[in-house]
């Protein structure tokens, strides 16, 4: 079986499996662990297959173009790195998927879970599989999206929603950091595959941007690994299931910071910037990780403060800049995984089966349950450090960096001690987990009467517990293959020769493991009880210390800060916002320019003035500045104008040799006037008879003179920029390049539609979603808005009137609105075909003549319009069953399958083609796979336009019923107080 075969479907399968998983109903528990657990052992599968080609000189790879312009491409990439992070991801998770199947009560919506989980797999696969740095940061992001979901899996508690919430702040934001730094850093290497930037570590060293492209990456790392200040997500996250919290703090989440600092170790590390950043934060982390776990009372948050410690730890141990620490900190994350994954499921173990995780509840559990308290006990003392334990021999690799770095620094002089320290801490919380939990006196007012979980249940402690048992007595023939693999992955030339022995002889690491093996036990001796009388269930700090009430003051201040600069340049009108955009924009075009010295009026080359150009100009402007001051008193006149302006424009573009923007600048005007006249209906009839006040009058005129300024600026503006464009001598650009290669490379002769829909697809696939969104936001907010009754603003004896009136103007009450138009509503009725059939002409023309999806789009949406002026909604909708929002959603498909079908056949998304079709008697015809791409934004256009007639229609109609229906009621109580 092709190698790369089994990468895409290790890669793949986790998403797929989550679509599965949610498609089942929620009682079939059964179903969903059974699918999660064949994806999980499948992929496992395929991972292990590619062992010898993933540990040999090259790595396994598959890519496929994404943004080739960019050099953006989907890479997989195996090497012996991301084969064990790989195994950890989908062997634990495996073990995961068995231990919830029995974990998770008959009420919980199980197949959701496996959902969200599988969705996280494929999530961190996706991270350690990445060959591009861009592709990791899209799965970055994606497992923060998908923790937040598990995390607060049990939406009804509010600890698990604050604890989401919490946690994908925190390493959101850490992720935008990433996504600044990878971009940054791409640009210092000169490309964003990670072949090139792990080759290019000199460059990187070497550049000016080296400093703040760090930064921001370790930001990234930082928070999701949750280092020191960023370690207050962790704890909080605890409010998950347990199964949850055993593989997203073992395996997963926060080993995807640990992972990206190992593989970028080459080409970020050896500078003092490196040292101080990573080594401080490490240090700093271990140790109020570690103080923090030893005065916890809940199993999962002694556990949860313990991760903080052991991942300060290997991040402690990346900082020192040394071949043989990274060596460890690889050996020290998969000890990790396994005692503290089993460590998380014994705990959950021992909250299923007594109803509560308080250690001052649980004493002498061992009588009830002593093989879950073994296999407890040996997982905590592999985190201890006990010999013949896995975690011995990666906390004696992390002592013996500890002596061997020496220097100047403070830090490297003050690591030794802090390091026994820190593992004494260890073992004092590893001894209260052990001592409090299952020693002691019997148990008594337990929720449940402890005894021994179903033996499935104990299946994947079981497992996890042989694993460190057999490294920590035979790690050469263990770990030490793969550990060898990774290492060369990272180091390469660099990976030092080390020793997987057990025994090294008396030495200083030795006796430091000693020393904080007696200290951590004389600890506990000492203080175990006061420990536990504790009632806070933590290190005493003030509050302002707490990162809890840190991290909601930061929020509030955040929240304030934002209503704050909203009640300052935020507004309920959209004019002062336009206002300030358009300021904004200003300011910087002359800032830009006068940077720049652009001189905007400086003489130029003249062309003959055209007398007949210049008086439709003058029509143009006459009609907008009509617009303007009409709308004042007249605004079905005002609209009308402003429909004039618009054509001055189309006329415009035919006379400077553009029929393809007039045609569309025609049909836009036809369709935003009839729009335009809809959407007058909600607006208040007005009451001349009312007088203004002063004050009002006198505000208006103040905004209507900043409005007058801003429009002056903005045109002098634009006049100048265009009389500079067309009065000096053209620039050599990128449009001389479309003109030629139009017909060579996309078979059309017509360049604006080439361009569009070939050339830039992309953009245009960018411009036609959010048409799509725009019509959904027109329908949604039409939909929920009812208008408010004229009752409100006049008295009910002239609501009957104004009703009458609205009927009175132009036509009777009955007619539609083809029936006061001078034209008859037969002729509107068969211009139907007609138009559509023009539709269809600008359609299968606009790859060679004026035209395209989008002109036949409005095209097809004005022979709506004609229906609904001619037969009025009711009738049309009856006859035609319009589904404009499934025009959208179909439209947006095909557009987007067209560009998919490209990858049938290698080539990068949105790649067209072209050829001739030979018909009999016509002969010739070019075909163009563009045209599909086209005809989705013909749908599209035409299901977002007729949505949002549809919706005002709907919504005009509904007023003049509301205030027809509120008249006929004024005047039945009218008539009863006559009566």
């Amino acid at each position: 079986m092709p190698p790369e075969f089994l990468l895409v479907t290790a890669a793949i399968l986790p998403f797929l499996g989550s679509i599965a998983a949610i498609c089942l109903p929620s009682e079939a528990r059964s179903a969903a662990a059974g699918v999660a657990g064949f994806v999980t052992l499948a992929g496992l599968a395929c991972i292990v297959l590619l062992y010898p080609l993933a540990t040999g000189p090259e790595p396994v790879t598959f890519a496929l173009d994404w943004l080739p312009s960019l050099g953006v491409r989907l890479v997989l990439r195996l090497d012996g790195l991301a084969w064990i992070f790989s195994v950890l991801v989908l062997g634990i998770g495996a073990l995961v998927v068995l231990y919830a199947q029995y974990y998770m009560a008959k009420a919980d919506p199980v197949p959701r879970l496996f959902c969200y989980l599988l969705a996280f797999v494929g999530a961190m696969l996706g991270i350690v599989l990445s060959g591009n740095l861009i592709q990791l940061v899209v799965f970055w992001e994606l497992t923060s999206v998908v923790s937040f979901l598990l995390i607060g899996y049990w939406s009804d508690n509010a600890a698990a929603r604050d604890g989401a919430r919490m946690a994908v702040t925190i390493t959101a934001a850490g992720g935008l950091c990433l996504l600044v730094g990878m971009v940054m850093l791409g640009q210092i290497a000169g490309s964003y595959e990670l072949d090139a930037v792990l080759a290019a570590g000199e460059a990187i060293h070497a550049s000016p941007l080296y400093v703040p492209t760090l930064v921001l990456i370790l930001l990234g790392a930082l928070t999701k690994s949750a280092q020191f200040p960023f370690h207050i997500w962790l704890p909080r996250a605890m409010a998950a299931p347990t199964p949850i919290s055993a593989y997203l703090h073992s395996a997963t989440m926060v080993k995807a910071g640990i992972f990206l600092m190992i593989r970028l170790w080459p080409v970020l590390s050896g500078t003092e910037s490196w040292y101080w950043i990573v080594g401080s934060a490490g240090m700093i982390t271990m140790l109020v990780g570690a103080w923090s776990a030893i005065f916890q009372h809940d199993l999962k948050g002694l556990l949860a403060y313990s991760t903080i410690s052991h991942l300060g730890l290997i991040t402690l141990l990346l900082g020192l800049d040394s071949p043989l620490a990274v060596v460890a900190a690889i050996f020290h994350t998969v000890n990790h995984a396994t005692f503290k994954a089993s460590l998380f499921m014994a705990a959950g173990i021992i909250d299923h089966e007594t109803g509560t995780r308080d250690m001052r509840r649980l004493s002498g559990l061992w009588r009830a349950m002593p093989y879950t308290g073994t296999l407890a006990i040996i997982a905590a003392a592999a985190m201890a450090g006990v010999p013949l334990l896995n975690g011995f021999l990666s906390k004696e690799m992390f002592l013996a960096e500890a002596v061997d770095n020496t220097g100047d620094h403070a830090l490297n002089l003050a690591l030794p001690v802090l390091a026994t320290v820190a593992s004494a801490f260890t073992v004092l919380y590893s001894l209260r987990f052990i001592r409090q939990t299952f020693f002691g006196p019997p148990p008594h007012d337990l929720p449940h009467v402890p005894h021994e979980p179903v033996r499935w249940m104990r299946i994947p402690i079981e497992a996890l517990v042989l694993a460190c048992i057999a490294i920590g007595l035979v790690p050469n023939l263990t770990i030490g293959p793969v550990l060898a693999g990774a290492a060369r992955a990272v180091l390469g030339d660099r990976t030092p020769d080390y020793d997987l022995a057990i025994w090294h002889g008396f030495n200083a690491p030795l006796a430091m493991s000693v020393l904080a093996l007696a200290g951590g036990a004389a600890l506990y001796v000492a203080f175990g009880r006061r420990i536990n009388a504790n009632p806070r269930g933590g290190p005493w700090l003030p509050d302002r210390l707490d990162g809890g009430w840190l991290f909601e003051q930061t929020m509030t201040r955040i929240v304030l800060g934002a209503r704050w600069l909203e009640g300052r340049l935020g507004s309920e009108r959209l004019q002062p916002q336009l206002r300030i955009l358009f300021l904004a924009a200003l300011l910087g075009a002359a800032v830009t320019g006068l940077n720049r010295g652009l001189n905007l009026f400086e003489k130029g080359k003249l062309t003959e003035f055209d007398p007949a150009f210049g008086l439709l100009w003058l029509v143009g402007a006459a009609s907008a500045i009509g617009a303007a001051e009409r709308a004042k008193y007249h605004r079905l006149s005002a609209v009308i104008l402003l429909g004039g302006a618009g054509l001055t424009s189309a006329v415009s573009f035919l006379w400077l040799s553009a029929p393809d923007l007039a045609v569309t600048q025609i049909l836009i005007e036809i369709v935003t006037t009839v729009l335009l006249l809809l959407g007058l209906r909600w607006l208040p009839k007005r009451d001349e008879a009312i007088p203004t006040p002063a004050s009002e009058r006198a505000q208006a005129r103040r905004r209507r003179s900043i409005d007058l300024c801003i429009a002056l600026g903005v045109g002098i503006g634009l006049a100048g920029l265009s009389y500079a464009v067309m009065t000096r001598p053209p620039v050599e650009g990128i449009s001389r390049w479309f003109v030629e290669e139009a017909y060579p490379q996309a078979g059309g002769r017509n360049v604006v539609n080439v361009l569009l829909v070939d050339f830039r697809a992309f953009d245009t696939l960018g411009e036609i979603c959010v048409l799509g969104v725009v019509g959904l936001t027109v329908f949604a907010l039409l939909r929920r808005f009812r208008p408010a009754p004229d009752s409100q603003e006049r008295p009910a004896q002239q609501i009957r009137h104004d009703a009458y009136d609205r009927d009175q103007e132009g036509r009777e009450p009955g007619q539609t609105a083809a029936d006061a138009l001078l034209v008859p509503r037969v002729v509107i009725t068969w211009l139907f075909p007609f138009v559509v059939l023009l539709a269809l002409h600008l359609f299968l023309r606009g790859h060679d003549l004026p035209g395209g999806g989008f002109a036949a789009g409005i095209t097809l949406t004005i022979a709506f319009m004609l229906q609904y002026m001619a037969r009025g909604a009711e009738w049309v909708e009856e006859r035609l069953r319009l589904q404009p929002i499934s025009w959208i959603g179909v439209g947006l498909l095909v557009s987007v399958l067209a560009g998919a079908m490209s990858w049938l056949f290698s080539h990068p998304f949105l790649t067209a083609a072209f050829a001739y079709w030979e018909v009999p008697i016509i002969g010739k015809v070019p075909l163009a796979s563009a045209l599909i791409f086209d005809l989705g934004i013909m749908i599209l256009v035409v299901g977002a336009s007729v949505l949002m007639l549809v919706a005002l229609a709907h919504q005009s109609r509904r007023r003049t019923r509301a205030a027809e229906a509120e008249a006929e009621r004024a005047e039945r109580e009218a008539e009863g107080k006559i009566a």
